[in-house]
């Protein structure tokens, strides 16, 4: 496995127990909401938008995580802990928010982490993952425009993503939210 192929994926929200994601889906048949996990304040917009749809509709919420490489290649094990870290970190965030997305909806999210580019990993994952029916992402309000993923799908894909996108504008309120779903 390379490791732009390099992914964690489980249903119970905890590093420690991880199982296959696509056997957990797989019994269940749940429409997994997909929303791309990122530091953003329109992320959270977009997770609870998510949450609320997947608790009204019986679907279920995946997390995913882009790891971006690292250009450190000096020495490899300097790389390696660097990498380490990075995938520490991504699970440590993904855990956090697997515990509110379990509140919200009752369910454990099923979580994803990749490393390389957002844009690719997300295609990837999507096309590997039958159970991702529509992808959510929260839209930036700030004036540089919606965000370099919600630009790039708009772009790249243009009406010929494998899957609905559901773009949530970034400065609704949760209040808001919860009143739409």
């Amino acid at each position: 496995m390379s490791d732009s192929d390099t992914q964690t994926e489980h249903s119970e929200g905890s590093a420690e127990n991880m199982s296959s994601a696509n056997e957990a889906v797989t019994e269940t048949d749940h429409r997994l909401f997909l929303v791309v996990v990122d530091a953003s304040e329109e992320m959270k917009v977009a997770l609870r938008f998510a949450c609320q749809r997947a608790r009204n509709t019986g679907g279920r919420v995946a997390l995913f995580y882009v790891m971006e490489p690292a250009d450190f290649q000096h020495w490899m094990a300097v790389g390696e802990k660097m990498r380490e870290e990075r995938r520490e970190e991504a699970e440590r965030i993904l855990n956090d928010l697997a515990s509110d997305v379990n509140e919200i909806t009752g369910d454990m999210p099923v979580l994803y982490v990749r490393e390389g580019t957002p844009v690719d990993e997300l295609e990837k994952l999507i096309h590997e993952e039958p159970n991702i029916r529509i992808l959510v992402l929260g839209a930036g309000t700030s004036k540089k425009g919606p965000g370099p993923l919600v630009t790039s799908l708009a772009g790249k894909f243009s009406g010929q993503f494998p899957v609905p996108i559901t773009v949530v504008p970034g400065n609704l309120t949760l209040e808001q939210v919860d009143a739409l779903t």
